[in-house]
């Protein structure tokens, strides 16, 4: 779905990436500021790669201009970066200010973040340089973290492409057949939290117990990277972290989680817009390339090890609602780049092939088509290429889209499932009823493929849909349909 139905979003000044001076100021043993500080994390981190964050705050007179120097002591380097003007020569590093984000007043604060690669070990800087000016004097160094350790899998199956099924580790063919939770992919940016709703053990036993085996879990990429507009409690290392924990309870119960990029940056205003913000608070016509990318290489090296995980590209494209041909929709969706109609860098699919895989994640990788995943007609001819083989074909399917019968799954999606593995990342309806959906359940029933209902939310059935009416699964009449279904087809 293009907006979850119960957001009210929040207005949002601009690009702009300087937040209050809301650090705890750090104090020197002679009870002085410092110039400056500068707070350094790393926020997740993989067998050879990671992201960090660091947060200057200005204690000098204002500046128009900044430039941060500190040097890695490992031979960590610097291999993607948002925020600022990221370059590194030899084991020195430098974040030089964007044109937008360059003033820092005084008691300001600026965040930029890095993706990185590192070897052996991962020890964090100690000494810091705002403009020159050594930063943190007479301070505590900070802390070298934790290192972030991969998701358990649990008892969920690991799972990979054969021929036209996904099958576990043994062969055994497998179904996707579950439900989607909303909430990940709005909540934080409109700074109301990360879940709608608990996620505890009650809430994923309550999903479980309609017999599901699959959540198709929606997030946001600026959360996710930590940028500067979104709440910093919200962000970055809280939000990664909130999703590991989920995606770990999630695979406690047996079932899989399908981590899928929902909402992104980037300023559309053309056909059918969902929003006219450049921030990531609406559906997107295509993921970006400044971010999308970045986001996709730290979830896949997150979650390389863990081959329970299937990573679901982006959301709900529809390039062909900007471009003027249908052959120019579908090479912007494949190859991105400058696509007409769209005023901002595009991130093609095959480039977010090629960052999870370049982040050594082999994992199942979905993608949907255009229409909002609803049109799979050229998905075959345009497909990107994998090196792992392990690319799953999506599908959207609702009442009121476009290819919503029998005739159109026979002409479009037969095809595509004849040759890969097809799943329905999102079926529903807007009627309460699940008259469409039984329809949808059958047919794909009959060609053994994988289906998920949108949306476990205890949201307004009409304008959701929502399947349930509180998160102990108590379905609405929209619901019952799709638990009663999956408890006779998968006991």
């Amino acid at each position: 779905m293009r907006h979850p139905p119960r957001s009210v979003l929040l207005a949002v000044t601009g690009a702009a990436a300087l937040v209050g001076a809301a650090l705890v100021p750090v104090v020197s043993a002679s009870g002085a500021t410092p110039a400056c500080t500068v707070e350094y994390a790393v926020t997740s981190q993989w067998d050879t790669g990671f992201q960090g964050s660091v947060t200057i705050t200005n204690n000098m007179a204002a500046v128009s201009s900044w430039s941060l120097g500190f040097d890695f002591a490992n031979g960590q380097k610097v291999t993607q970066g948002w925020n600022a003007k990221w370059s590194q020569s030899g084991t020195a590093v430098t974040a030089a200010n964007e044109s937008w984000n360059g003033s820092l007043a005084t008691g300001a604060s600026v965040s930029a973040g890095f993706l990185g690669s590192w070897s052996g070990s991962n020890a964090v800087p100690t000494a810091f340089r705002l403009n020159g000016t050594t930063c943190n004097v007479d301070a505590e160094p900070t802390p070298t973290p934790t290192p972030t350790q991969p998701p358990a899998t649990g008892s969920a199956p690991a799972l990979h492409v054969s021929g036209t099924k996904l099958v576990d580790a043994g062969g055994t063919a497998h179904r996707l057949l579950g439900v989607n939770r909303s909430g990940g992919e709005f909540m934080c940016v409109q700074g109301y939290g990360i879940w709608d709703g608990p996620v505890d053990d009650a809430a994923i036993k309550a999903i479980a117990d309609w017999k599901a085996d699959t959540v198709r879990i929606p997030l946001n990429e600026e959360c996710w990277l930590g940028l500067s507009n979104v709440k910093p409690e919200y962000a970055g290392a809280n939000y990664i972290n909130a999703v590991k924990e989920l995606v770990t309870r999630v695979e406690s119960y047996g079932l899989t989680p399908v981590l899928d990029l929902h909402w992104s940056y980037g300023q559309y205003t053309g056909n059918s817009a969902g929003c006219s913000d450049v921030h990531a608070t609406c559906q997107k016509p295509m993921p970006d390339a400044q971010y999308s990318p970045s986001f996709w290489s730290s979830v896949a090296g997150t979650f390389k090890d863990d081959q329970a995980a299937v990573f679901d590209l982006f959301n709900e494209p529809y390039p062909d609602r900007a471009t003027s041909t249908v052959t120019q929709a579908w090479e912007c969706w494949r190859d991105g780049g400058t696509c007409s109609g769209i005023g901002y860098q595009v991130a093609g699919m095959q480039d977010l092939v090629d960052a999870v895989r370049g982040a050594g994640a082999k994992n199942v990788i979905m993608i949907g088509g255009l229409a909002y995943s609803n049109d799979l007609g050229q998905w075959l001819t345009y497909k990107p290429t994998d090196p792992a083989g392990n690319l799953v074909a999506a599908y959207h399917g609702y009442n009121f889209n476009t290819c919503a019968s029998e005739s159109c799954w026979n002409s479009t999606l037969a095809p595509v499932a004849a040759r890969v593995p097809l799943v329905a990342g999102e079926i529903g309806e807007n009627t309460c009823s699940h008259a469409f959906v039984d329809q949808v359940m059958k047919w794909f029933d009959d060609r053994s493929l994988s289906y998920l209902g949108w949306t476990w939310n205890t949201w307004d059935c009409s304008s959701g849909p929502s399947l349930i009416s509180d998160y102990s699964g108590t379905p609405t009449a929209y619901g019952a349909g799709l638990r009663d279904h999956l408890r006779a087809v998968n006991p």
